[in-house]
């Protein structure tokens, strides 16, 4: 992820590129007649009106003056503050769910319009593709990177995003490249100085495993991603991993799972 500078409401723009993990959190739906929103799988300290499941469907009621409401179970795999998108990438799932289930009618860009007022993550997540994006990530560019296997270790500490962005000494000049050159340049992070020097955690684990594959923070962090050509040689690493070290192996594609499953039932 790139920072190419900082517009005058405190946002920050970037080059970066996206692509998915066939590894997730997994949503379940059933419709409910009245217009309650129930999260059945709450999350501890992140109460249900603030948690961006119960944010996302209490938006689209609200745009389109929906009467129906769902109960919503939540089956969570991936970190808390892992710079995965756990969190963006559930508020799209609930907007594409449940502008199906209610019969909303919305298409994909004014869903892509709502979910960027969640966070500028999820559009993405609504699109589905992997994407070269700027702006603060909500214009994208579908690209197809190649679909390897990585390792995603989390250091046992959450990074705010604010932390990074805050700090005074975070790059945010880097000058903006046309994507031909993004993509067959080597790919690195601005927001990883930042997170090593700040968390002792992180520049430990990027350290081991850069010993074994070419390693990057995820986004702001705190998650740190290896890059294998074979699962075999992502899960050997794995096996040898220190005790401190946790963390799962998955593939890089290019269709996210909920594209994916959406194209399965038509």
């Amino acid at each position: 992820m790139y920072i190419t500078g900082r517009r005058p409401d405190g946002y920050h723009t970037l080059q970066t590129l996206f692509q998915f993990l066939d590894y997730g959190d997994t949503l379940n739906f059933h419709v409910r007649q009245d217009n309650d929103i129930c999260l059945l799988t709450p999350i501890d300290g992140v109460p249900n009106e603030q948690n961006l499941i119960v944010r996302a469907a209490r938006l689209l009621q609200q745009h389109t003056g929906c009467l129906l409401g769902a109960d919503i179970t939540l089956n969570k795999r991936l970190p808390m503050g892992g710079g995965l998108g756990g969190g963006s990438s559930n508020a799209a799932t609930v907007l594409v769910a449940l502008n199906h289930l209610w019969h909303c009618g919305l298409s994909q860009e004014a869903l892509c319009e709502l979910g960027l007022t969640l966070g500028a993550d999820v559009p993405v997540f609504i699109y589905g593709h992997s994407a070269f994006a700027e702006g603060v990530g909500e214009r994208f560019i579908p690209v197809k990177p190649e679909e390897k296997w990585f390792l995603v270790a989390h250091p046992g500490v959450t990074i705010p995003t604010v932390t990074i962005f805050t700090d005074p000494d975070l790059q945010r000049n880097t000058p903006e490249r046309k994507l031909d050159a993004l993509l067959s340049s080597p790919f690195s992070n601005d927001c990883e100085p930042i997170a090593r020097k700040r968390y002792p955690e992180v520049e430990q684990l990027i350290s081991w495993l850069l010993e074994y594959a070419p390693s990057r923070l995820t986004g702001t962090g705190a998650c740190v991603f290896a890059e294998f050509n074979t699962e075999s040689a992502a899960q050997r690493v794995l096996q040898q991993a220190p005790e401190w070290l946790h963390g799962f192996i998955a593939r890089g594609v290019n269709v996210s799972p909920l594209k994916t499953f959406l194209t399965g039932q038509e």
